[in-house]
């Protein structure tokens, strides 16, 4: 495949080595001079993965979502969304369905309008699939969108990103306003758009109880930088909780990195299973390995290796 004479040779790339979702280098992003959404990321997301995406506010959450939807450009290194630049054609624009935040809809335009203004702007839009999902939560097809529910109206925003039929589904916090019913009715209609479209998919967002439920692959950004990145089965059998008597950490293994060390025990990366290591090893929840990066990237000495230019690992 080509782009502009160019070979894309991520496009073609064997069955046996499919495309990533989403690869990127060296990717940076700044907003005037000094304040940097992004530095330096460099990301690898294979193939049909169901990502979540976590971090504080004011992490580069929204910026590198925008980004990989052709909202923004990067200011300096590489992005690719399935093998391509961000919006490079209305042929890729398809491809990519996309759930902002707060879920935004026209407030004048019935659920009807919306359907029959998505079938305009999509050459692949699914009428069938969106009549079907709007009946089967509950949607009045004449009532306008301003006076549907936050449930309702995310409901309604999924669907439309859904019937254009991508290969793979963004949402930049969709769910984050909802009560806890909403959301799981949310979550699970997700769940089911993925599995009948046999898409990808990169979920946003601060409750990690909603990433642990549905997302195979974690990437956790704080301060412009990723922090870890990795299928979350691969990434706790990598970590473990480790209880030294007398919380002295000074024997551990070569190659074994303390990501957050407190109360006499810490959270630790090791290619070791925990029977070699020489403590008492605990299992870590994904919670637990989310916010000892999120503590790390936090702490002074984090926040100075940012300013001199460190990469995280």
């Amino acid at each position: 495949m080509t782009w502009g004479g160019v070979v894309d040779d991520d496009a073609v790339m064997s069955h046996e080595n499919p495309v990533p979702m989403l690869r990127a280098e060296g990717l940076t992003k700044r907003y005037g001079r000094r304040r940097e959404a992004l530095s330096g990321v460099d990301l690898h997301v294979p193939a049909g993965r169901i990502v979540g995406l976590v971090g504080p506010n004011g992490a580069g959450k929204s910026t590198l979502l925008n980004m990989a939807c052709g909202l923004l450009e990067p200011t300096s290194g590489s992005l690719r969304v399935l093998g391509s630049p961000p919006a490079a054609s209305a042929a890729h624009l398809a491809r990519v369905g996309f759930v902002a935040q707060n879920t935004p809809v026209y407030p004048s335009f019935s659920v009807a309008d919306h359907l029959r203004l998505g079938a305009r702007l999509n050459p692949s839009w699914d009428q069938g699939m969106a009549a079907r999902r709007i009946a089967q939560v509950g949607l009045n097809p004449a009532q306008k969108a301003g006076r549907l529910s936050g449930g309702q109206r995310a409901q309604l925003a999924l669907t439309i990103a859904a019937a254009k039929r991508p290969e793979l589904l963004i949402f930049d916090e969709p769910a984050a306003a909802l009560d806890p019913l909403a959301r799981r009715g949310f979550l699970a209609n997700l769940m089911e758009f993925v599995a009948e479209l046999g898409a990808g998919a990169v979920l946003s967002s601060h409750l990690l109880g909603d990433i642990e439920q549905v997302c195979d692959h974690l990437i956790v950004l704080c301060d412009a930088r990723i922090q870890v990145a990795g299928d979350v089965r691969d990434l706790l059998a990598g970590h473990h909780r480790l209880v030294p008597p007398h919380g002295d950490l000074r024997r551990l293994p070569a190659g074994t990195e303390v990501v957050r060390a407190e109360h006499g025990s810490a959270v630790v990366r090791t290619d070791l299973p925990g029977t070699e290591l020489p403590f008492r090893a605990e299992a870590v929840t994904l919670e637990e390995l989310v916010l000892a990066y999120m503590s790390r990237a936090n702490t002074p000495a984090a926040r100075a290796g940012a300013v001199a230019g460190e990469g995280a690992r």
